[in-house]
């Protein structure tokens, strides 16, 4: 299982295809659905492209954080897909972001490089 998962006792696994082009390491956040049915989740396992594997829902993680984002404890977070880091609601979505499928699990300082998310299960918006 992915090491950076702090909370797993409401976790679902689900059987994600890895449809990105490239391989996906355990821990990674990943997205899944398209459009206004987006979800993310973490990779529970290595996922070769192509492949399918196991991906978690409804958990704590903690994952890469965009240095300049500032957040409270529960506010929605933004999934940067170009930084591979999440950003705060004030964050306009570009190409490939999700909004509104997780919130922080800690609030998140300024040049803080990493933050404690939960990947709630529930779908956001894909930009």
């Amino acid at each position: 299982m992915a090491n950076n998962i702090y909370n797993s006792n409401y976790m679902h696994s689900l059987q994600w295809t890895n449809s990105t082009g490239v391989d996906v390491l355990s821990g990674e956040i990943v997205v899944m659905g398209a459009s206004a049915d987006a979800t993310l989740g973490v990779a529970l396992v290595d996922i070769a492209a192509g492949a399918s594997g196991s991906v978690g829902i409804d958990c704590g993680v903690q994952a890469a954080k965009v240095s300049a984002a500032v957040f409270a404890d529960g506010e929605s977070l933004v999934w940067d897909s170009s930084a591979a880091a999440f950003d705060d609601n004030a964050a306009t979505p570009g190409a490939g972001d999700v909004a509104g499928s997780c919130r922080a699990d800690k609030s998140g300082a300024s040049s803080e490089l990493t933050c404690e998310v939960w990947l709630t299960g529930i779908p956001g918006v894909l930009t």
